[in-house]
């Protein structure tokens, strides 16, 4: 089966931030900074850096992360005028690197992760493969994670790839946690946050994804399920017992800035790359 490219990607950035306010009571955690950059430009960067070139995100109408994108006039004639030459470049590319496509999720839909889907439905065709990303995961790696993803669906066309790594056992009630077939990639089944003891792997699942138009027909049927939340694995593992979903374990560092402490775990990891700043932080850090 030929397997048209894949240029179109959903991220959910429809979540309330619960964990960070009130840093998160007028913006979305999105746009919380790892040091300069804020979370969802490094996923968009991603992204792009795969070959993607319409980014639809489904917000609750935050407008801070939809200006952001966007060109700041004021902004742009300030730096030019003090020769912020670099900086001013990077501003300016951002808004032409791809397509923005904003669509507010109605509060009449159920909450949950596999909500952003139904709002974005629309705009997905029928034989259209596309990337869905929770928007609080990054991927530190050589090849980005989404590239990664993509590439191993070119080998798999008329299946669903779902992204894992394993995590400490101690950790699985956290995640969904996937069941592998005899070939060691067909997933046979997806467990939400499972004890410890019910859980077949230490498997994880996270936020990337190359879905298909049926999963959006699986969550439209609004089957409610954990702590009565739109479950996106409740879908995928429908279809998992069809044969339709296989996994990949991604290559890379696997981030999530998801509640306070891990952000700050994410921020450190990012820190490692700035010459700038990492000397300074390990002396501080030996000092405490």
């Amino acid at each position: 089966m030929k397997m048209q490219k894949i240029t179109k990607a959903v991220i959910a950035i429809a979540g309330y931030g619960t964990r960070f306010l009130p840093a998160t009571k007028v913006q979305p955690k999105e746009m919380l900074s790892i040091i300069d950059k804020p979370v969802i430009q490094y996923i968009v960067e991603e992204l792009i850096d795969s070959g993607i070139k319409d980014i639809i995100m489904v917000t609750r109408g935050q407008y801070t992360l939809e200006s952001h994108f966007d060109n700041n006039i004021d902004l742009e004639v300030f730096l030019e005028k003090n020769n912020k030459t670099e900086i001013l470049k990077e501003l300016i590319q951002l808004p032409k690197k791809a397509n923005y496509i904003y669509v507010r999720q109605k509060k009449h839909l159920p909450y949950g992760n596999g909500t952003p889907l139904l709002v974005a439905k629309n705009l997905i065709k029928d034989e259209e493969n596309f990337v869905y990303v929770f928007g609080d995961d990054l991927v530190k790696s050589k090849t980005p994670g989404t590239a990664q993803l993509i590439d191993y669906s070119y080998k798999n066309p008329s299946k669903i790839i779902i992204a894992t790594q394993n995590v400490a056992k101690s950790d699985v009630s956290k995640y969904g946690i996937v069941k592998l077939g005899k070939d060691n990639k067909t997933v046979e089944n997806i467990i939400e946050k499972p004890k410890i003891e019910d859980a077949p792997t230490t498997l994880a699942t996270f936020g990337r994804f190359i879905l298909n138009k049926e999963v959006i027909t699986e969550l439209s049927k609004k089957k409610i399920g954990k702590d009565r939340e739109l479950w996106l694995m409740d879908a995928i593992s429908t279809l998992a017992k069809q044969n339709k979903v296989i996994s990949l374990n991604i290559e890379g560092l696997w981030l999530t800035t998801g509640d306070p402490l891990n952000f700050i775990i994410t921020t450190l990891e990012y820190a490692k790359d700035r010459k700038d700043l990492w000397e300074g932080i390990k002396k501080y850090i030996n000092g405490i």
